[in-house]
């Protein structure tokens, strides 16, 4: 079913009240057993919006929030679309002195938080000088301005709205700047190749601080009109119980989430017959966790994509998902929106030719924060990944090209081995790095985190040694092994290689 493409006509607070006139009863968001219908959460937007402008929050202005996902979260967005400002959504993982850097970088006006994150809030907003209120005491309307005059509504879909903090995994992360028209584009684009219709319940359990959670399902099912279940966090027997009460038709995970799931007591025994499709947000999905869903009848769906991306640009619908399985799919394309794609210095050839993949649609952020172009000359975005184009036109990532290491002449991608790895029970996590090397240049290190934390360090690198020696090219087989009780990561959970590579060097004896 296709959906109609709002996004040409109408801006983010134009798409709201539609919804609201035209099913003003239909639920659009259901958290901790209270519902939310769409006349009621463009009510609390509208309420919102004179909240801010009664804190002097105009056109340009960037507002806060720090708090698990919330209802009212996603009511602040559209807020603050009425208004012309941008929401800022912080990462509640981040350690205080990074939010205070993100404060001093996007200046915003003030902070809301929800009510597990008031005290947090409240300390960071008083170091920064700038004022702060709990949201929901705001929306019980001790706070509301009584008759406040909202600006005249105008046409807004090419103001900035989202400014959202990359992960950085490298460096100091930058804020992309989505406009009103990126949202919408990337809406209409995800409701599309997911099929999404006001018939759909969608289940979020993934953070709205990061455009996964909020960009990738969440606001394309509000787009269609359908009915969002939220989470305030990821928790899997929540998942399960929302899965036997509620029988939603789409949920959107990550690898680890898929993983607990898979892992969790109640997977045996639990009903997925109501779920038409398991989306996924990463550039590569790792094969058993895949297969378990698709052993169990639903599709395992990736989606290829990064903050500034959208970041909904590539994807692998139900219908390819067993046939193109580790691939990401093709680019998006719904009516009036197409995601372009392309490789640049592209090495090999054929199909086994590798380059970096460069994106460019009406969803990517051409911005960072306050005014630093993210795209080139020609409205690429450079991804800065590694990928193989089929003859097909589908999308496979191998690696980051800045992880890419060289081998007595042959490249060597990491992503392809981790995925190996990943594949054994013996493994938790895994990541594969480059160390310098006197006879090859480099070579691969495979730094590893058994399941069993008890393991004899030295019986865990024979057996995996012993397990990739048939399953791939020699010269792409790590050289040296490293148990460890963790990898270091970002807020996000990406694993940080630099970190990584420090550590390993200092753990191991070097190459004679």
């Amino acid at each position: 079913m296709q959906v109609t493409p709002w996004f040409s006509t109408l801006d983010l607070h134009g798409l709201l009240r539609h919804h609201a006139a035209r099913t003003p009863h239909a639920v659009a968001l259901r958290f901790e057993g209270h519902d939310t219908s769409y006349a009621q959460l463009a009510d609390q937007a509208e309420a919102l919006a004179a909240y801010l402008q009664a804190q002097q929050v105009q056109a340009g202005d960037r507002v806060a929030y720090l708090g698990l996902n919330h209802p009212l979260q996603i009511a602040l967005l559209f807020a603050a679309a009425r208004l012309g400002a941008l929401l800022v959504p912080l990462n509640f993982r981040l350690a205080a002195q990074e939010w205070d850097t993100v404060l001093t970088d996007c200046g915003p006006r003030l902070v809301l938080s929800d009510a597990h994150w008031y005290e947090a809030a409240s300390a960071l907003a008083r170091r920064a000088g700038i004022g702060h209120a709990q949201i929901e005491h705001v929306c019980q309307g001790a706070a509301l301005p009584a008759g406040a005059a909202l600006p005249a509504l105008t046409d807004r879909k090419s103001d900035a709205c989202l400014l959202v903090y990359t992960s950085g995994t490298t460096g100091r992360p930058k804020a992309a700047v989505h406009t009103q028209a990126n949202l919408l584009a990337n809406m209409a684009l995800a409701a599309h190749t997911m099929g999404l219709h006001a018939a759909d319940t969608v289940v979020t359990v993934l953070p709205l601080f990061h455009v996964g959670g909020l960009c990738i399902q969440t606001l394309p099912a509000l787009y269609a009109g359908a009915r969002v279940l939220l989470h305030a966090r990821f928790d899997p027997a929540a998942f399960f119980d929302c899965l036997a009460q509620d029988r939603p038709s789409l949920t959107l995970q990550v690898p680890a989430t898929l993983r607990a799931l898979v892992e969790h007591p109640q997977w045996p025994q639990a009903d997925l017959s109501s779920l038409r499709a398991v989306w996924a947000g990463s550039s590569v999905l790792p094969a058993h966790w895949v297969a378990a869903f698709h052993a169990r009848g639903v599709p395992a769906c990736n989606v290829y994509g990064s903050t500034e991306t959208g970041p909904f640009s590539i994807a692998l619908p139900p219908e390819q998902a067993r046939s193109h399985a580790g691939s990401c799919g093709w680019p998006a394309q719904t009516q009036g929106a197409l995601v372009q794609a392309r490789l640049h210095q592209v090495q090999g050839s054929g199909e086994e030719a590798v380059g970096e993949l460069y994106i460019r649609g009406p969803n990517v952020a051409q911005t960072y924060w306050p005014d630093q172009r993210a795209v080139d000359d020609e409205g690429y975005f450079h991804t800065g990944d590694l990928a193989r184009c089929a003859a097909d036109g589908s999308y496979t990532i191998v690696g980051r090209a800045k992880d890419m290491l060289i081998s007595g002449g042959e490249n060597i991608y990491p992503a392809e081995i981790e995925n190996l790895l990943a594949e054994h029970p013996l493994v938790a996590e895994c990541a594969v790095i480059g160390l310098p090397d006197p006879q090859w240049g480099e070579i691969a290190v495979a730094c590893v985190v058994a399941r069993d934390a008890a393991a004899d360090p030295e019986t865990v690198c024979t057996t995996l040694q012993a397990f990739v020696q048939p399953r791939i090219a020699r010269y792409k087989q790590p050289r040296r092994w490293l148990v460890m009780a963790s990898l270091p990561k970002t807020a996000l959970g990406k694993v940080q290689k630099q970190p990584l590579q420090a550590l390993a060097q200092a753990a191991l004896v070097p190459t004679p």
